[in-house]
């Protein structure tokens, strides 16, 4: 038996038997296009590395696992930790999200729907790591965005179709007055996002002219910095022609502040358009893209998962617990998100439950059971708990749903 071996088997044995394992982790940020050059940076107070830093991932999903940065583990992903550890792999992952850019247009699956999309792409021989590939994994992908920025700007699910037709008959443009015509009721959302997304050389039309209308000065009504038209300006200047510029007069445009949070759920349409929040999300890869993207575009799948009725946009309530103590609860037992603030934790309390825990400390000083010493940007994997923690400042901390 080499060296290596024996050393990997030796701590792997010692982290099977601890109950109520501490370890600190830390990740590299996730370089894609639209993410900003020093948000995620600024709040983990931190150097920016003059890249885009979009997505800052905590947990041990394999697409970017967060490293161990302290011992026993020291220098091992936190992959290779849960998988020793009792419970196994944790059902969600947390990240911070810096978006400068809009990001695509895209829904995410159920657990039917991955499962059957995950079997089929494996029996048609499509590679795990081919771009066209929608389906990475078998799981669903649900998701909550809690707001860090003043603002945090989405695109969330479909209005009713009333509500649009009376912004876009402001515009007095025949292929935009030939949409409104399309537009008419709530039930025909899915036949006309389907027309939008066929490729027809009139959508490109579309986009242009409601692009042109969004830029004119001369706009018949003051536009709503934060509104439909400021969206579709936002959307025309990175993606000209693109048929998510149309689609965006359908849907939400949601302006969350600091504090708030959405919780988007299978066949939930959505784009984050600009801002810094905590993103968590069950433990999946699976993202269906349908535009405002240079990737794979699956248009198909997309009309077969989207939930293309109209619904209030997704805000998500927490419940309060006490003083300082947020609880954000999707109805789904992957993830919830706890958020605790200020003096709340002065006298110390019980956070976490028997499972799994990711805590990030965004400013202050705390400790954990004693033994542990966060302040701002550091990150801890729990495991077992609860554990005691106390001081003063704002830690989030992501946890299965109880």
């Amino acid at each position: 038996m080499s060296t290596s071996t024996s050393i990997r088997r030796c701590w792997l044995s010692t982290m099977a038997r601890l109950k109520g394992v501490i370890l600190r982790i830390a990740n590299s940020p996730r370089d894609y296009a639209w993410g900003s050059t020093t948000a995620i940076a600024e709040l983990l107070g931190r150097e920016p590395s003059g890249a885009p830093e979009a997505e800052y991932w905590l947990g041990d999903h394999p697409g970017s696992p967060a490293l161990v940065v302290d011992r026993p583990a020291v220098g091992r992903t936190l992959a290779d930790v849960t998988t020793s550890l009792p419970g196994g792999r944790l059902p969600f992952l947390m990240k911070v999200l810096a978006a400068a850019e809009p990001l695509s247009l895209q829904v995410h699956p159920s657990l039917a729907q991955a499962a059957e999309g995950f079997a089929r792409e494996n029996a048609s021989g499509v590679a795990i790591d081919d771009p066209r590939r929608s389906y990475k994994d078998d799981l669903h992908k649900p998701e909550l965005i809690y707001a860090l920025s003043d603002p945090f700007i989405a695109l969330s699910g479909f209005r009713p179709v009333a509500a649009a037709r009376s912004e876009l008959a402001t515009v007095d443009e025949p292929c935009v007055n030939d949409f409104v015509e399309r537009l008419t009721g709530d039930g025909a959302l899915a036949d006309v996002v389907a027309w939008l997304l066929s490729g027809d050389p009139e959508v490109a039309h579309l986009a242009t002219a409601l692009a042109d209308e969004a830029g004119d000065e001369a706009h018949p009504h003051p536009i709503d910095p934060h509104g439909t038209w400021a969206t579709v300006r936002r959307l025309a200047e990175r993606y000209p022609g693109d048929p998510g510029v149309v689609i965006s007069t359908l849907m939400h445009t949601v302006v969350l502040r600091p504090g708030e949070a959405l919780y988007l759920p299978a066949g939930n349409l959505h784009s984050y358009q600009e801002g810094l929040g905590i993103e968590v999300m069950a433990a999946s890869d699976n993202v269906i893209r349908g535009g405002l993207t240079p990737k794979h575009v699956d248009v198909d799948e997309l009309l077969a998962v989207l939930d293309a009725r109209p619904l209030p946009a997704p805000r998500l309530e927490p419940q309060v617990t006490q003083p300082g103590f947020s609880v954000f609860r999707p109805d789904v037992p992957d993830f919830c998100l706890t958020v605790v603030e200020g003096e709340a934790l002065a006298d110390g309390a019980l956070m976490g439950g028997e499972g799994p825990s990711i805590l990030l400390c965004l400013d202050g000083q705390l400790s954990v059971d004693g033994q542990t010493t966060v302040t701002r940007g550091d990150a801890l994997y729990l495991s077992d708990g609860p554990y005691e923690v106390g001081g003063t400042g704002r830690v989030v901390i992501a946890s299965a749903n109880e």
